[in-house]
């Protein structure tokens, strides 16, 4: 069974790379440093996470955007599902499709957690509230929000290790050195901080492996996988 939405009204007309106000990023460590130890103070504050990436910015991220949104795949992408969080939320939609699939353990997840893909969106929106309405924001926007869907996929909790696993996970996945950075920082806190034997840093080695062997799941139709029972999509995706 596949979940169908109409994106077509979002999806007319051509849509620019690179908007002409938007700035590259310089890299700004010193930055980053002081927001994760903002983040430390609250774990739940996200907006210092996208200060901590916006700091930190990705090389070669432009060119790698450039050349997804120009192949066949990500054209069809662009139309076929052009805004995640009006699919994700759909909880009715998805409870359609059938019992196992990742559809129902991603609605799972995010029902017994609070959480939701508007939700996310809105706490970026607090951060910049700008809205560029090109092709970069359309990659970017998508890999905002399937970062829960990653928690489903890659079976990692919202506990503190587990958030650090998923942003393990997603640089072996697009290696963002924000996500590096989060990943082992957090982890060398919790060592500092909690009574444990648990092998953390362990865990966040393998959890990056694992992204790195996991073809990109920002790159493929996000419908296709909310379908396929959660252990058949698991093993499409070597995890």
């Amino acid at each position: 069974m596949k979940l169908e939405h109409d994106f077509s009204a979002a999806a007319d007309g051509e849509t620019i790379f690179w908007h002409p106000e938007r700035k590259n990023l310089r890299f700004r460590p010193l930055k980053a440093l002081h927001h994760f130890r903002e983040l430390l103070k609250d774990k739940e504050d996200t907006e210092q996470v996208f200060h901590i990436f916006q700091a930190l910015p990705r090389r070669n991220f432009r060119e790698e955007v450039k050349a997804f949104v120009e192949s066949e795949k990500g054209k069809a992408l662009q139309i076929s599902e052009p805004y995640l969080p009006d699919l994700l939320d759909d909880h009715e939609a998805l409870r359609k499709l059938p019992i196992g699939s990742v559809a129902h353990a991603y609605c799972d997840f995010m029902e017994k957690e609070g959480l939701s893909a508007a939700g996310l969106v809105a706490e970026y929106k607090r951060f910049d509230s700008r809205i560029f309405g090109d092709q970069v924001e359309w990659y970017a926007n998508r890999q905002r929000d399937t970062h829960d869907l990653l928690h489903i996929l890659a079976g990692y909790g919202r506990d503190a290790l587990g958030e650090q696993c998923v942003l393990a996970f997603t640089y072996g996945q697009s290696p963002a050195f924000a996500h590096l950075f989060i990943a082992y920082a957090g982890a060398l806190h919790m060592r500092k901080t909690v009574k444990s034997d648990a092998p953390v840093f362990g865990a966040v080695n393998e959890a990056k492996r694992q992204g790195k062997f996991c073809p990109r799941i920002t790159d493929e139709s996000i419908l296709d996988l909310l379908a396929l029972p959660l252990e058949e999509a698991r093993a499409k995706l070597n995890i």
